[in-house]
């Protein structure tokens, strides 16, 4: 993409004719000039000059006349009927992708719901944002089915990219517009009137913390900041949901916690559903309601992070013991008391002397009962005992033993 030729806008949406119905045929003319590719210099023409890229761009976003009272009434029914679902908003059915023998994505079973943030957590190339690009119509399905928002993405792409915010893993801004004025054109491409668009990109410029800097050009802006900004864009048309892929890639670890904080601040604020796609697996566990591990184009584990670990997780609970002993074999001494607790299955003492102690109960539900009878014990036989918590398994211990545990069968899977 060069400065010659208008951007395609990751979250903007087009077409002339309003929105048919729900499910009804959308008119073939206007799917077909919405998804056409831009037109390219002929051969041996002169290149378009920065006054030439103006003028185009400000023929494209030319604010559309206003709805006659009819179309405003069938647009409100056809987002009404899409919704008749309130909880449910991405679902997808044994969703398949496959380019000659490789299988991209198989036959994946996924739902995100309204108000909450869905972690889809894989490697790269594990299918993640192969998923992303047939949510969105923007590659076709081999097998099964997805409704975004109640619809189709394959029979209504332009519905769907009306209703979701997309933020692509390298997002992208005119460098010579300032931050308002990219999200005011992304605002006319989505046919927003001039007065309510204005209003609410002063709403999101607030939200994500940009107004100080709203109106310096991007290419003065961090990192981060371009983050902030795509986010932005992509709730400038009030999505019901929103597509983020990588967002926090190349962050700094501020900018980071930055980032995660405002995601969490646009589900509380705006019920949003929002699904993330990402290979870090700390911040998918700091910020998500549930999570889908995705390996080899599969789907091998959903849920929140107690579920996980019930399915994934070291088997049995475990506690975590911090001691003050002084030599060896006042550690043996420890060691032998606390395995003689009733529950108490393993003890891995730490690599230093004061290093902490992992014990496993082999009886999730006696986790409690079992810490009460190790402190008993240590009190009676005077033990320095410094701390005792409960451990939760780490999203990383879970996903290394998920993707480990399914492996062999879906070694075949590329």
């Amino acid at each position: 993409m060069t400065d010659q030729e208008p951007r395609p806008d990751s979250t903007a949406a087009s077409g002339d004719a309003p929105a048919p119905e729900a499910f009804a045929p959308a008119e073939p003319a206007a799917e077909e000039a919405a998804l056409a590719p831009a037109a390219t210099v002929p051969s041996g023409a002169a290149p378009r000059t920065d006054d030439d890229v103006r003028r185009s761009r400000k023929r494209m976003i030319q604010p559309r006349r206003p709805l006659t009272p009819e179309e405003a009434e069938k647009r409100a029914a056809a987002r009404e009927a899409a919704a008749a679902d309130d909880s449910v908003v991405i679902r997808t059915r044994k969703l398949t992708k496959t380019y000659g023998d490789l299988v991209a994505v198989d036959r994946l079973d996924l739902e995100v719901r309204r108000g909450e943030i869905f972690g889809l957590l894989g490697q790269n190339g594990a299918g993640k944002t192969t998923t992303i690009l047939m949510l969105l119509g923007l590659s076709e399905v081999t097998e099964g089915e997805a409704r975004v928002v109640g619809l189709d993405p394959t029979r209504y792409p332009l519905q769907v990219k009306r209703r979701v915010g997309y933020m692509p893993d390298s997002v992208g801004f005119y460098d010579d517009l300032t931050g308002r004025e990219n999200l005011r054109y992304t605002a006319r491409l989505n046919r927003i009137p001039d007065k309510e668009a204005n209003d609410t990109i002063e709403a999101v410029l607030d939200q994500v913390g940009l107004l100080s800097r709203a109106d310096d050009r991007t290419d003065t802006y961090s990192r981060g900041m371009i983050q902030r900004l795509g986010i932005a864009d992509a709730l400038v048309k009030d999505p019901d949901v929103l597509i983020l892929d990588e967002p926090t890639t190349a962050i700094d670890p501020l900018g980071v916690v930055e980032i995660l904080e405002l995601l969490r601040r646009v589900v509380d604020d705006r019920g949003t559903a929002v699904l993330l796609s990402s290979h870090l697996l700390n911040q998918v566990q700091e910020v998500c309601d549930r999570i889908g591990i995705f390996a080899s184009g599969r789907l091998i584990g959903q849920g929140t992070m107690p579920d996980l670990a019930a399915r994934f997780g070291e088997a049995g609970a475990q506690i975590e013991l911090v001691f003050g002993f002084e030599d060896d074999a006042a550690a043996a001494r420890g060691e032998s008391v606390v395995k003689g607790i009733d529950g108490v299955t393993t003890i891995r003492r730490g690599e230093k002397l004061g290093g902490p102690w992992m014990v496993i109960v082999a009886d999730r539900e006696r986790d409690s009962e079992v810490r009460n009878a190790i402190i008993r014990a240590t009190l009676e036989q005077n033990l320095p005992l410094v701390s005792i918590r409960s451990v939760q398994p780490s999203l990383e211990d879970i996903y290394r033993r998920a993707v480990a545990r399914t492996a062999p069968a879906h070694g075949a899977v590329a």
